[in-house]
């Protein structure tokens, strides 16, 4: 029986908790933490848990005895609370992103060298997007030539007046990296590392943050393929979506499989019989278990109680952060940049980062708490027009 402990008892906490209370032979909620411990009161009243509180991640490794750690906090301490409880020698399951800069996610990998360490990204474990990835896998559409990421999200004024959010000193950025990471993690495992980026930031809606709320990025990848990713939180809608363009035929989350034939002057004529062959092998893929944060839960229980690795690790969240990092450098420095990005490069940590990006608004609200109400969390990727659901 793992004894878990989640710290950070905010907005995302909920799916952790419901994710581990969902394998009670496996593992046990037996502490939480954070600066405001009525959260944690809440939280305990709420689900029904036995656990101890605690106002401090430093006090909880002091007092608690647990296995594994799951990091609910916001982004500018991911790095600092998980490399103290790998260095304590507690698995960790970091929300995402994994964290501010890259020199952070180095700490962490460096830190997990006798511990599992896994980056949420629970689209991962959503049967659309494993399928989809599957299907890109089997060449089916041949050669991708251009992929096209929809991040798009809608946040109203008042969600900057959090006291955290909108500086990149405690957000360590906007939607792109808050955002979108989701979006951003899926091209990333589908398509690599690309070679070049070019970007642009904009605050068109939020007078109240220093950070962007829309970003355009288009991305360069060996044999010429192009990838475009606009990160937004002014989009009315959230129709979130990622579309792959074979040399063969067109692939997307949510489902969609188009193909085409040339005639013999070259304007397109349909393909059934591939349209076909795709989704026959897209519907005969087997359905996951457990999907979202209970997926990927699932998955880390998995790997501690084998001695294995998680799906995903620590070298898969900073790849996200590394193309993040690189659309912010392309936005900030106005020119196209290439990867990966040195550890001499002064978007490599922090300090550096809040030197050089565009601060678009003073930020003058700095609210404890912002009102109840459920809160989005993305796309189910079964159908466009269809949310996730709420927590």
């Amino acid at each position: 029986m793992l004894r878990v402990a989640i710290i950070g008892t905010g907005n995302i906490s909920p799916l952790h908790i419901k994710g581990y209370l969902t394998f009670p032979e496996r593992c046990e909620i037996v502490a939480l933490c954070d600066i405001v411990p009525e959260k944690c009161e809440e939280k305990k009243k709420t689900y029904g848990l036995d656990a101890a509180v605690y106002d401090s991640h430093k006090a909880l490794l002091d007092g608690a005895d647990v296995d594994l750690v799951s990091v609910c906090t916001p982004p500018f301490c991911h790095a600092e609370i998980t490399v103290d409880c790998l260095r304590a020698g507690k698995h960790v399951i970091v929300e995402k992103p994994m964290a501010a800069s890259l020199d952070g996610c180095d700490a962490m990998i460096a830190a997990a060298e006798a511990a599992v360490l896994s980056v949420v990204a629970q689209n991962r474990f959503r049967d659309p997007v494993r399928n989809l990835k599957r299907v890109l896998d089997s060449g089916l559409i041949g050669k991708t030539v251009h992929a096209q990421v929809d991040s798009h999200w809608w946040r109203g004024h008042c969600y900057y007046d959090l006291w955290w959010r909108g500086l990149w000193e405690k957000e360590g950025g906007g939607c792109t990296l808050n955002h979108a990471v989701h979006h951003i993690d899926m091209l990333g495992w589908m398509m690599g590392l690309p070679q070049s980026v070019c970007a642009m930031l904009s605050n068109a809606a939020h007078d109240n943050s220093e950070v962007e709320d829309v970003s355009v990025a288009v991305m360069r990848y060996a044999g010429g393929a192009l990838a475009q990713v606009t990160s937004s939180v002014v989009h009315h809608g959230e129709e979130q979506q990622i579309i792959f363009q074979g040399e063969k035929a067109r692939v997307s989350a949510p489902w969609k499989a188009v193909a085409s034939l040339s005639q013999p002057n070259g304007f397109p004529q349909p393909n059934p019989s591939l349209e076909k062959e795709l989704n026959d092998f897209y519907n005969a893929l087997p359905a996951l278990p457990h999907e979202g944060h209970t997926g990927q839960i699932d998955d880390v229980l998995t790997a501690i109680e084998a001695g294995a690795a998680p799906l995903i690790g620590g070298a898969d969240g900073r790849r996200t952060v590394e193309l993040i990092t690189a659309i912010y450098k392309a936005a900030s420095e106005g020119r196209t940049v290439t990867l990966p990005i040195a550890e001499n490069d002064p978007f490599y940590t922090v300090e550096g980062i809040l030197e050089r990006v565009p601060r678009f608004y003073e930020k003058t609200t700095s609210a404890k708490g912002l009102g109840g109400g459920p809160i989005t969390v993305g796309s189910d990727y079964r159908n466009k027009h269809m949310m996730g659901g709420t927590v």
